[in-house]
């Protein structure tokens, strides 16, 4: 055990974030063991990870909120109100604009989402950054307006069906890398974070700050270049039923070879969203003014302000790019559904909030990671899928999820009083 200690030690990992590692590791064996082996399948794990999507992105934005010390109860019926207005723009709006075969349209009405994601989290930032009502508040009156406004978009009525090429964004047979592009996006991901981890060494050293030694530092390159080949080696597991396999060239005009169609999903498109949105809130938080205002405002908001940050100006930021990141989960979630339906979007605050938290996102501000928040995210999912497969009631899938929540909490605190922060 003194051995494992001194190598973590060395490596430099978060030991909070290795618990999390080792506990969704503990339930996909629990998961698969209680399924008979199904839960731990490339098609369950491709579903897992579509699935996992709009909840991660918006938890990436909930970190910034949180660490900010407030709270955005409004994302899920923002989501639902996005959705409704991006399907009414295709399906209703621009087609009449635009025409019919316009290919421009599901651009324009994602374009569309993402003003007004921005333009009403940055609504609901004002009302919180300079006029001072609690963000609790405001976003709680958000969480009612907004579902009750994406009701009134279209009088309640479903809207279907969205166009072809959006629905890619969503996953699906179709909305994927596909074999040969999934091995070369993940080989990229390999190179660019064996890069980021010597780039990031370099410049430790520039500023006299200690690093690990170099073969901990190729350790750890051989760690995540593991882990990203694995995950392509499963999601270009998964094989595409024949049937779904034909439709799909007949729908392009290709000829069925003689021998069958062999064709594979590779990872999904809503994955790469989730991956490219990581990767730049993760340089928004560690190499921008931005964030470093950002966690300096929530560390101490009065200190900020003698420092000269605008923290009022700063909420309205905050909470317009989690609007934004709100828009681009209403795109994927109604991209998988293909259709828009009064209840898109339902109970996902409290999805996203349980993911930062559980993440290791301190609830009393200053503290929150983005990896950390996604991960949260597919352990989440990943209780919720695996409950549903074993065949646990919703009600006691909530009970579950709220305990699995508050424990987190306990967890999350006791870890901070021992470690000081």
């Amino acid at each position: 055990m003194k051995a494992i200690a001194r190598l973590i030690s060395t490596l430099q990992i978060d030991t909070r974030l290795l618990g999390m590692v080792a506990a969704l590791i503990f339930i996909w064996v629990g998961f698969d063991l209680l399924t008979d082996g199904r839960f731990l399948t490339p098609r369950n794990l491709f579903n897992l990870s579509v699935q996992t999507a709009s909840v991660a992105v918006m938890a990436t934005g909930m970190v910034f909120v949180i660490v900010t010390r407030h709270i955005d109860l409004s994302l899920g019926s923002l989501l639902g109100l996005i959705g409704m207005i991006v399907g009414s723009a295709q399906v209703h709006w621009l087609p009449q604009i635009m025409g019919t075969d316009s290919g421009m349209i599901w651009i324009v009405s994602c374009v569309i989402g993402l003003a007004v994601g921005a333009g009403i989290g940055a609504f609901q930032g004002w009302i919180i950054g300079f006029m001072a009502v609690p963000a609790f508040i405001v976003t709680l009156g958000g969480l009612l307006i907004w579902r009750g406004a994406a009701w009134w978009v279209t009088s309640g009525q479903t809207v279907a069906p969205l166009d072809k090429t959006y629905r890619l964004l969503g996953g699906g047979a179709e909305g994927t890398l596909g074999n040969t592009m999934s091995w070369i996006a993940a080989l990229a991901a390999c190179i660019a974070a064996t890069i980021m981890l010597f780039w990031s060494r370099r410049t430790k050293i520039q500023h006299a700050i200690a690093v690990k030694p170099l073969w901990a530092e190729c350790a750890l390159a051989a760690l995540f270049s593991a882990g990203i080949l694995g995950f392509a080696a499963v999601m270009t597991a998964y094989e595409v039923p024949k049937r779904a396999a034909e439709r799909i060239y007949k729908a392009k005009g290709l000829a069925i070879p003689e021998g069958g169609i062999e064709m594979v999903h590779g990872i999904a498109i809503p994955v790469v969203i989730v991956v490219v949105t990581a990767i730049v809130m993760t340089i928004i938080a560690r190499r921008t003014r931005f964030g470093r205002y950002v966690f300096a405002a929530g560390g101490n908001p009065d200190a900020a302000e003698l420092s000269g940050i605008d923290t009022r100006f700063l909420t309205v930021k905050v909470f317009a790019l989690m609007g934004g990141l709100t828009a681009i989960a209403a795109i994927i979630a109604s991209a998988r559904l293909g259709s828009v339906g009064n209840d898109l979007g339902t109970l996902d605050e409290l999805r996203v909030i349980a993911a930062a938290v559980i993440g290791g996102t301190a609830l009393s501000g200053g503290i929150g990671t983005i990896h950390g928040a996604i991960l949260g995210a597919v352990l989440m999912q990943s209780l919720q899928s695996g409950m549903a497969m074993v065949g646990v009631d919703a009600p006691l899938q909530s009970i579950v999820v709220g305990v699995v929540l508050v424990v987190a909490v306990l967890i999350d605190s006791y870890y901070r009083r021992k470690a000081g922060v």
